[in-house]
């Protein structure tokens, strides 16, 4: 593994060309078929600037160095907005990347999946500590079998199923089918948002290896760890577990922000990269653990006019509600998608379900482009963002108001948390 990475300051163009370079002489490239997984346009990084210092490193050496969008769940990208996020034209593709085709995830549909193998149940209650003993299936997409090497490239942040994204997390979910990954959202649901992420070795990680070892193809890795939109604060270059892991050390230290006391209300604002609920979710997840017991969390994005494009009607039937509204009534809703009832908790936030009444530990409350009457449809608050002057929340911490200009990101924590949010007991 090579690689640097810096608390203080950035990667200047030519160190980040360097470790891609370094790690290229190092992998054994000539002649074989490279599929490299990249993001889609929901995560930040320097994607157009390592793409371009990727492919002058390995290009010239392999047979090709076509991309698969590792888009999970999310709606596939068209090729303009492909082009974007690598930065290039289809003038560039054509005249200087012509060993590269683009292609998206496509993960609702059997026929672009092959199954390569099982997690026994003997596996399964020993990765998730006895939470679950059950078999599950893992496939993927059916592309791999016609390439040689699986290329990483993502960044790593905190995250709120995982522990920290990245590493093999660009193959489950990123190029999965949806029992495997249906699976560990739900166990990373179980367990809960505040006490999984920031954390490095979580249940929802250990499975994610494990079901990386059934795959046959050598795999490999530029994990980033970015600050900003596009400034590339470390590079890490090797397995997609040794990088992973250096890249979770170093997002910890710059992804993490502390404060002494909890907030009664928080204005959580989306950047305009979250164009559904299902991604500007992330507004939430990382801001949950410092809102006041009976506080308020309000996601302001007026830009966001959808739930979820592959998964709306599932959520309209569900709503959004705590983790044990779905426990304590599991044979009602276990036969709904279980990523999505994820999702669900994850957003509603932790709570209680008692004689037949739930309770959120804060609200949640939409000031964005979803009508006030489907908000309150799937049992989540509203304000008209029209009222909000962002301005208005900022530099009042002292009142208990945070404002954060673009949430997703960056997890806040409270210094000396109680375990529920995420203090020092390890999930």
């Amino acid at each position: 593994m090579n690689g640097q990475g810096f608390a203080n300051r950035f990667l200047t163009p030519a160190e980040s060309a360097a470790i891609v370079q370094a790690a290229a002489a190092e992998w054994q490239l000539d002649g074989k078929r490279v599929l490299a997984l990249i993001p889609d346009h929901t995560r930040s990084c320097p994607l157009d600037r390592l793409y371009r210092q990727v492919y002058d490193a390995v290009a010239p050496r392999a047979q090709c160095l076509d991309v698969l969008v590792a888009l999970g769940t999310h709606p596939a990208m068209s090729m303009d907005a492909i082009y974007h996020r690598v930065g290039i034209t289809a003038a560039e593709h054509q005249a200087h990347f012509s060993k590269t085709r683009f292609f998206n995830h496509d993960w609702n549909n059997p026929a672009a999946l092959m199954e390569i193998g099982r997690l026994r149940h003997a596996d399964i209650s020993e990765l998730t500590g006895g939470l679950f003993e059950m078999e599950v299936g893992v496939s993927v997409n059916r592309m791999i079998k016609d390439y040689d090497l699986l290329l990483i490239l993502g960044p790593v942040f905190p995250h709120e199923v995982v522990g920290f994204s990245g590493g093999n997390k660009y193959i489950f979910p990123g190029i999965a089918g949806e029992e495997i990954l249906n699976f560990f959202h739900w166990l990373g649901a179980v367990i809960s948002n505040p006490r999984i992420i920031g954390n490095k070795w979580t249940p929802v990680r250990k499975v994610v290896d494990r079901a990386a070892l059934l795959l046959k193809i050598e795999r490999r890795a530029f994990c980033m760890v970015v600050r900003g939109h596009n400034d590339l604060a470390g590079l890490y270059a090797g397995t997609p577990e040794e990088a992973w892991s250096a890249a979770a050390d170093l997002s910890r230290q710059i992804h993490v922000e502390f404060k002494d006391k909890p907030f009664h209300t928080v204005l959580s604002c989306a950047p305009q990269m979250y164009d559904e609920l299902w991604v500007g979710a992330k507004c939430m997840y990382k801001l949950e653990p410092v809102v006041a017991d009976g506080g308020k969390l309000i996601i302001y994005a007026p830009h966001i006019h959808e739930i979820a494009v592959a998964h709306d009607k599932t959520i309209r039937a569900v709503g959004y509600h705590t983790r044990d509204y779905f426990l304590k009534q599991w044979d009602q809703f276990k036969h709904h998608p279980w990523g999505v009832l994820a999702h669900s908790t994850h957003v509603k936030g932790i709570g209680t379900f008692e004689n037949g009444v739930e309770k959120a530990r804060i609200e949640v409350i939409l000031a964005t482009g979803i009508p006030e009457a489907t908000c309150r449809q799937i049992n989540l608050g509203y304000m008209d963002p029209a009222t909000i002057n962002p301005a208005d929340y900022a530099n009042r911490e002292a009142e208990g108001i945070l404002h954060v200009p673009k949430a997703g990101e960056v997890l806040y924590r409270l210094k000396n948390a109680p375990p529920a949010l995420g203090g020092d007991d390890k999930p």
